[in-house]
């Protein structure tokens, strides 16, 4: 059996599978976030190590699963932040996450020093605010007596890792998703550090994805409830390894998008994808010498929830599904639209001083209007995604859709007709990170090869688009960027 940890936003939801990648059973343990006013956004690493210990130790009893049977763990998680260490491996400070927007500074310091077109060149990305090394810049420079303790630095998955282990290590996805990794060469970029003032020693060493990075160790293996040796698999960010989980291992295999916190479309490619306009991005993928071009929008689920934790009576317990279901049919907003920018904006716009805001809002709207307006808002900003990717060659006829998002009707009926495709659910949505994870701890433990994904979640619905609902809302779109770029000023001028 293996054991798959993906460590979301909110929480790490652990599930337990077949050496093959089956899934049998899974688990979420929440964990609380820090959102505050200035672009802050922090969790506390050992909130998701005592995470995949409840987790791990419920899978087991839940299932009845001897401890023994266990001879994998892997572990997804969240990407582009910053986890800073001191000498004895234990983090300094509160980790960074990647809806964090505080490096401006950071940002256009890399800008000037190497210039953004070059810059997107070495690394496949946008120098940006959401990315991990300009996080570790702005600890530095704002934070003298922190940084006086840090001496390494890593992502989330990766102290993960540390802490099963005792080995600090990273793979190419997360790497290439920290503003620092040459996607030329596979390495970290010299150029890059330097204009960074950053040495290189802070970061981890870069493994396959697949690899096996260790045992446990007896600390950890006592703490989890299984056996010390249990072969630890290094696994990967989560974007890429969601395309694992959605059955895209390959060109041919299409493209996906996933629901959750954050949303991105995405596929496999052979080459890195450089947009001229430099709105989208790539990962490294963690099948090894293939790619993942992504567009990620930092609020995507993010802003489903928000809605439905406004609108609800107890916020701490959203009925989202009865809202979406208020939202669905043909209920039309009549001219209001939802800016999804509450956590400022990566794709397409790189704006991380964009928020949220409803545009049109009459005395007559009802709650109802202002969800669907919600959803159409995120589908709206995929779209922009997905005809940045087609002019710049790809081809996207239709598109699976994963993540908590993906188990509403509403919802994908809404993206199918917004962006003209067919949209198609998949049997597996919430656990399609840990999914891809497990598949990759199969291959590193030899036990198969990434094609044995397309065979572990099947299309269970396919939503098409109406043709004259998809013309009315191509000219919705227009309004809709309008919207943005009518109000980017007054963003931009907006004290912090």
């Amino acid at each position: 059996m293996i054991i798959a940890h993906d460590l979301g936003t909110t929480g790490n939801k652990a599930s337990l599978h077949h050496d093959d990648g089956r899934l049998v059973a899974s688990v979420t343990v929440p964990y609380p976030a820090h959102f505050a006013a200035g672009g802050i956004a922090e969790q506390d690493p050992h909130d998701w190590w005592n995470a995949v210990v409840a987790a791990t130790r419920d899978l087991i009893v839940r299932t009845g699963t001897a401890p023994t049977d266990v001879q994998g763990l892997v572990v997804s998680g969240q990407m582009m932040g910053a986890v800073l260490l001191g000498a004895d491996g234990e983090p300094v400070r509160d980790a960074i996450i990647w809806a964090d927007t505080r490096s401006g500074a950071q940002q256009r310091e890399l800008e000037s020093a190497l210039g953004a077109e070059h810059a997107y060149e070495i690394l496949g990305h946008r120098l940006n605010p959401t990315y991990s090394v300009e996080k570790i810049m702005w600890v530095r420079d704002n934070e003298p007596d922190v940084w006086a303790r840090v001496r390494r630095v890593c992502v989330a998955k990766d102290y993960i890792v540390l802490r099963l282990t005792g080995r600090l290590a990273t793979d190419r996805s997360d790497a290439s998703g920290t503003n620092a990794f040459d996607q030329r060469t596979g390495t970290w970029s010299e150029e890059v550090l330097a204009a960074a003032r950053l040495d290189p020693a802070l970061f981890p060493e870069i493994l396959e994805s697949t690899a096996i990075a260790g045992a446990l160790t007896d600390a950890a293996a006592a703490d989890l409830g299984l056996h010390a040796g249990v072969r630890v698999v290094m696994g990967g960010g989560d974007g890429p390894l969601a395309a694992v989980g959605s059955g895209v291992v390959a060109p041919e295999d299409g493209a996906y998008v996933c629901l959750g916190t954050s949303s991105w479309i995405s596929f496999a490619a052979d080459a890195p994808l450089h947009d001229p306009g430099m709105r989208t991005f790539t990962f490294d993928n963690v099948v090894p010498g293939s790619f993942v071009p992504t567009a990620t929008m930092q609020a995507g689920g993010a802003s489903v929830q928000w809605i439905s934790e406004v609108l609800s009576p107890d916020p701490s317990r959203p009925d989202t599904a009865a809202l979406t279901a208020e939202a669905a049919g043909g209920l039309d907003t009549e001219d209001l639209y939802f800016l999804p920018y509450l956590l400022g904006e990566r794709a397409p716009l790189w704006d991380p001083d964009a928020r949220g805001a409803f545009v049109g809002i009459g005395r007559h709207h009802t709650r109802a209007h202002l969800t669907r307006a919600v959803l159409e808002g995120v589908a709206f900003n995929l779209l922009t995604c997905i005809q940045a990717f087609r002019e710049s060659g790809a081809v996207i006829d239709r598109i699976d859709a994963v993540g908590g998002g993906a188990q509403s009707d509403a919802w994908l009926g809404i993206l199918a007709d917004v962006w003209g495709v067919p949209v198609r659910r998949r049997t597996i949505v919430e656990e399609a990170n840990s999914l891809g994870a497990a598949v990759t701890a199969a291959v590193g433990l030899g036990l198969a090869d990434f094609s044995a994904a397309r065979a572990l979640s099947e299309v269970t619905a396919e939503f098409t688009p109406d043709p004259d609902r998809h013309a009315v809302y191509a000219q919705r779109h227009d309004r809709f960027t309008a919207a943005y770029a009518a109000l980017a000023p007054w963003f931009a001028g907006a004290p912090r």
